[in-house]
């Protein structure tokens, strides 16, 4: 016996034959969507009709849809649940989502459209008021045979939002596997490139490639790229700072280093930290630039707010405090997956103020369409954890609004930022890139050498401490639609204002003409200037090129093979050489070296050689 009757049945126009109906906005460019409330819409999308087709074609028991973030995955997921509980193919409904805040979310927008899931489910016989429960993979993992019990009692629908979660652990895939084996129907949705590891996901299809590696396969993709075309979605203007950064090691050492410079991982790690750090001034410089650009878009965008993803709850006030003393104004502050934070961003999202602070849980799924603008403000350096923070500020309500996120210029998030319309698969077998694991041998070599001979500075690399010294900011340049613009500028300055006030009102292709125009603009103003008024590089950001970690490899490969062939010619240990070169040029250990300091180093070798 179905759980209610067809008087009680969630609406969903149906064909003849059982299958949906195509409502009116199947037919008009998906340009209009029409902004409803979260998971929603009156009216399907073109894509998501797409992927309802194929799914009723094909009737499949796993389906895995794969659509960015904001494109209305949850939409689509609750008009299939609708259509199968109205032909009666399942009988319940288990939403599986990633946070407590996901959970009401679910709730909400399934009850607006006459499905009843009880977010607050943990054991026992449901309520028949309800059609099914809204459970977190945490959740699942405590009690799996409880969610399996369940399963096997009534034919249900298992929708797993953010499907890769369920890679998180073993434990946690496990126990998904367990619970949800029974189930009649899955439907598994992601909107960001899967994973960073190779843990397998459950009920997702893997297929092996011409290379022999095994890649995820998914039943429907609609991509940013495709999103971004059909005006779903945002454009994203990312505007990324640079600076001088100085800290102390644990030896005493003072480093200094300038964000973009090519760097060992570690260094890139300890001036990517110092940029974040509070005693700094690169964070307040950011923060007042973020603030005045979101001023900017609040002209065309009344309501629009900003939000910072801090590193952790620490950090996480501290911005608040100064974003209350840039902004006037009260400040938003998210710090934990509590049920009163949840409630500050319903809140916050319901409202006009204009900044909120967090930590993590609004990374992903959370739904703030007014969110405008952002500061990535976390050393969280993964692909997966990028494309989910970008994706909280592209949800489009209408045509011609703009994202801008602020970030540091760090080469792996400038990547990310360049690749956002890149589709990625999640890859089980991680095939070795070329060249890597080439310099292993040699980086072990220099290591040792440099520990054997430079005394109590070589231990330094083995415990590499930090204290932040001091740090500033530098405009670098504007990232958008994979191409770079601007030229380094003061915080503050004329040329930085010129960015930060492009209108939050454009078409795409305006976007681009207005960069386009002002760099020239800032070009030809540089050219004016007297030589000694030229502080910072004069270049255009297609003209400077962010040197990769392979690029400092080759570096560190070149110096050491000259080190090695002085040694041969003068009998010198290599580390009294290393030590030499750095006594006569500066700088830490060839380990921790920049580019720059490399680059002074094999100049003064070829020196000594001639």
């Amino acid at each position: 016996m179905p759980l209610f009757s067809d008087a009680d049945q969630p609406h969903a126009p149906v064909r003849a034959g059982g299958h949906p109906a195509s409502t009116p906005s199947h037919h008009l460019s998906p340009a209009f969507p029409g902004r409803a409330p979260w998971g929603t819409a009156g009216k399907l999308r073109a894509w998501q009709q797409g992927a309802l087709d194929k799914y009723i074609e094909n009737q499949p028991r796993d389906f895995l849809a794969v659509a960015t973030p904001g494109a209305g995955k949850t939409t689509f997921a609750l008009t299939l649940a609708s259509y199968l509980l109205h032909n009666h193919l399942v009988q319940q409904v288990t939403v599986v989502a990633p946070t407590e805040h996901l959970k009401k979310q679910w709730a909400e927008a399934a009850a607006r459209i006459g499905i009843k899931l009880d977010p607050a489910y943990s054991s026992g016989p449901l309520s028949r008021e309800y059609h099914g429960i809204v459970v977190t993979y945490a959740g699942v993992g405590v009690n799996p045979m409880l969610h399996r019990n369940r399963t096997e009692a009534r034919k249900t629908l298992v929708i797993m939002d953010e499907i890769h979660h369920a890679g998180d652990s073993k434990s946690w895939g496990e126990a998904c596997f367990e619970a949800f084996e029974p189930a009649a129907r899955r439907l598994a949705l992601t909107g960001t490139p899967f994973r960073s590891d190779t843990n397998p996901i459950p009920f997702v299809q893997y297929e092996a490639g011409g290379d022999g590696i095994r890649k995820s396969v998914a039943d429907y993709t609609y991509g940013y790229g495709h999103a971004l075309a059909d005006h779903v979605v945002r454009p994203v203007i990312f505007l990324s700072y640079s600076g001088n950064m100085r800290w102390r090691t644990k030896s005493g050492d003072e480093l200094e280093a300038r964000l973009g410079e090519p760097m060992t991982k570690d260094l890139i790690a300890q001036a990517w930290r110092t940029a974040l750090s509070p005693q700094g001034e690169w964070i307040p410089s950011v923060l007042q630039a973020a603030d005045r650009r979101l001023t900017e878009v609040r002209k065309a965008i009344p309501d629009a707010g900003g939000l910072v993803i801090a590193t952790d709850q620490n950090v996480a006030r501290a911005y608040a405090k100064m974003l209350r003393e840039i902004s006037g104004e009260k400040v938003t502050l998210v710090l934990s997956d509590e049920s009163e934070a949840s409630q500050r961003i319903s809140d916050y999202a319901a409202g006009t103020s204009r900044w909120m602070v967090a930590v993590r849980m609004v990374s992903e799924g959370v739904d703030v369409p007014r969110l405008c603008v952002g500061v990535y403000a976390t050393s969280i350096s993964t692909p997966l954890f990028f494309a989910q923070a970008v994706g909280r500020f592209v949800r489009a309500r209408k045509r011609g609004e703009t994202a801008s996120v602020f970030l540091p210029t760090i080469p792996m998030l400038l990547g990310f930022a360049n690749e956002m319309e890149l589709q990625r698969d999640h890859v089980l077998d991680r095939p070795k890139k070329e060249g890597e694991g080439l310099f292993d041998e040699e980086d072990r070599l220099l290591a040792e050498a440099e520990r054997a001979n430079d005394g109590p500075d070589g231990a330094g690399g083995e415990e590499f401490s930090y204290e932040a010294l001091g740090s500033e900011a530098v405009f670098d340049r504007v990232l958008y639609n994979a191409m770079e613009f601007g030229m380094q500028a003061h915080p503050g300055s004329e040329e930085e204002e010129e960015y930060l006030g492009i209108p939050g009102l454009l078409e795409p292709d305006q976007v681009q003409m207005l960069l386009q125009k002002r760099q020239h603009r800032q070009i030809q103003r540089s050219k004016g200037k007297p030589a000694e008024e030229a502080d910072l590089l004069e270049l255009p950001a297609e003209q400077r090129p962010v040197v990769t970690h392979q690029e400092l490899r080759e570096l560190r490969k070149e110096l050491n093979a000259l080190v090695a062939a002085w040694h041969h010619r003068t009998s010198q240990p290599h580390g009294t050489i290393h030590n030499e070169l750095r006594r006569q040029c500066g700088g830490p250990l060839t380990a921790q070296a920049t580019a720059n300091q490399l680059k002074a180093r094999i100049v003064r070798i070829r020196e000594w050689a001639k």
